[in-house]
């Protein structure tokens, strides 16, 4: 049998199917550029008959995107699989996927037939689709609450009328890894032509198995994947394209298959395809998640210098993150405090380690995680949290509205001396963001801006998270405040406080050199 899985992605059809809104053409182009640099065999591209739109989408694709096989969706009737010939008409490799539900509860409540009439129904698209291409893949709708016998009969002759692939979807995220593995091994051992076609899965999420059922499926002989990117979809998701691809790579040894996904492209496809279709990765989610290889545990961190081996299974460069992360939180030891100080050209002798490491464990406790220059100031200042502010908030009143350019009037104190500044912008923020820039001459660029809120209702308190950059180092700070653009500018304060803060330590470093 051959070893290799071939991975299907349908992140531009069942992943679009769960946002909020509709990507549009030119979004979806632009992920279908960054999914064929992972590598995938196939890419589900869109439903052509759903819409004009989806239609004029799935015909650019196909048109512009090389590599993949590009297929499109169509339910077991006439104009669906039309209007699928017809967008992938431009397309180098091209597939039709089309299907029928074949689980009893499906052909008695939806379709109101008869199994014989769903096969007779899915053996004309078949045909059909064969006049189109000749890659024409067959999907089982439900096949997971279909019985054993009933699936044996649709796929031996969907087969025979000329479906290369056969697909088995576990459309509600029902079945267990078992039952999947079972029904996969029942249609290898009883289908009599089975070897004319790929067996395909596609599984979703609901009770949390889809990558666990793909992955028996293909420990059963299934050899094609479907599976999206974050594992985007219906309900609760798809089959996770990342999840399997790394269990194919790191466990190789066990399962005796490969893909053939360049893993590298992992991370920015995943960053790209959260931001454009606006769904955010949770942080704990497997392989590109924010702390997929972030470590706070001191005993973990305190192994990880010791080898890296020791809490990761995989280096995070073959997914495409830049490195591991040993966050500095209150669970992290000495060891760990050290070595960042190290890193960063301490000594051993520059600070008192007792006296830093109760400063430092007071601080996670305010803060939850120490940066770089909190490390720093630690060495210098007996508490860095005690030392006067050098810039300090004296007022904010900020205007806007649809019609005119929103506006602000800043007051701050610059070491203890008042300014004020007023400045438009793109938003109050933005305006009062350029006010401060103009009273402390420092042009400090803001990466990330987020807003949270820290309670439901209407008076609930806005969290600001700002990252800015400056002098090529980046720093963090928030503000909190029942007014939003009273809570940026705070943050924004406090990452100008960080600063200067820094640029005390370096003044310092240089007088010790000197000294």
């Amino acid at each position: 049998m051959n070893n290799k899985i071939w991975i299907f992605d349908t992140t531009l059809r069942d992943g679009e199917q769960a946002l909020k809104a509709s990507l549009n053409e030119d979004n979806k182009l632009q992920l279908a550029h960054a999914i064929s640099r992972l590598n995938v065999d196939v890419m589900e591209v869109g439903f052509p008959v759903s819409s004009p739109a989806d239609f004029r989408a799935v015909e650019r694709i196909a048109q512009e995107v090389k590599g993949p096989i590009i297929c499109g969706l169509a339910r077991a009737v006439e104009k669906d699989i039309e209007a699928c010939g017809l967008a992938l008409k431009p397309a180098q490799q091209r597939r039709i996927h089309t299907f029928i539900a074949t689980s009893p509860v499906h052909l008695q409540h939806k379709l109101r037939m008869s199994l014989d009439d769903a096969t007779a129904m899915a053996v004309r698209s078949v045909q059909q689709a064969l006049k189109y291409t000749d890659d024409v893949e067959f999907s089982c709708e439900d096949a997971g609450r279909t019985p054993h016998d009933d699936l044996c009969r649709i796929v031996e002759t969907v087969i025979n009328a000329g479906a290369s692939t056969i697909n088995l979807p576990d459309t509600v995220g029902y079945v267990t890894p078992d039952e999947y593995a079972a029904m996969i091994s029942y249609l290898m051992n009883h289908v009599p032509n089975i070897d004319k076609a790929r067996l395909s899965v596609h599984c979703h999420n609901d009770l949390g198995l889809a990558v666990a059922n793909s992955i028996a499926a293909v420990q059963a002989g299934a050899r094609q994947i479907e599976c999206t990117v974050n594992g985007i979809g219906e309900r609760a998701g798809n089959c996770s394209l990342e999840e399997v691809a790394m269990i194919l790579k790191m466990r190789q040894d066990h399962l005796n298959v490969y893909s053939d996904i360049c893993t590298k492209e992992i991370y920015r496809t995943s960053r790209q395809v959260s931001q454009i279709c606006n769904m955010p990765v949770q942080p704990n989610k497997a392989i590109v998640g924010e702390n997929a290889f972030a470590h706070s545990s001191g005993i973990h961190q305190d192994g990880m210098l010791k080898a890296q081996n020791t809490y990761e299974i995989m280096s995070p460069e073959t997914v495409g993150v830049p490195g591991n992360q040993l966050n500095m939180t209150s669970r992290s030891g000495r060891h760990v405090i050290q070595h960042r100080l190290t890193e960063l050209g301490y000594h051993a002798e520059d600070y008192d380690m007792d006296t830093l490491y109760q400063n430092f464990l007071a601080l996670a406790d305010q803060k939850g995680v120490v940066y770089d220059y909190d490390l720093e100031a630690m060495i210098y200042f007996d508490n860095q949290t005690n030392n006067d502010d050098h810039y300090q908030l004296n007022f904010v009143h900020a205007m806007s509205n649809s019609q005119t350019t929103a506006s602000s009037t800043v007051g701050i104190s610059i070491g203890g001396v008042a300014h004020s500044e007023a400045a438009t912008g793109n938003g109050p923020v933005d305006a009062s963001c350029k006010a401060i820039k103009r009273m402390t001459g420092m042009d400090v660029e803001i990466l990330e801006y987020s807003l949270d809120a820290t309670a439901k209702g209407e008076k609930s308190l806005g969290k600001v998270n700002i990252v800015a950059r400056y002098d090529g180092r980046n720093y963090h700070d928030s503000g909190l405040a029942t007014d939003i653009v009273e809570a940026s500018v705070q943050a924004f304060i406090r990452i100008h406080n960080l600063i200067h803060r820094t640029q005390l330590i370096s003044d310092l470093k240089q007088q010790r050199k000197t000294g």
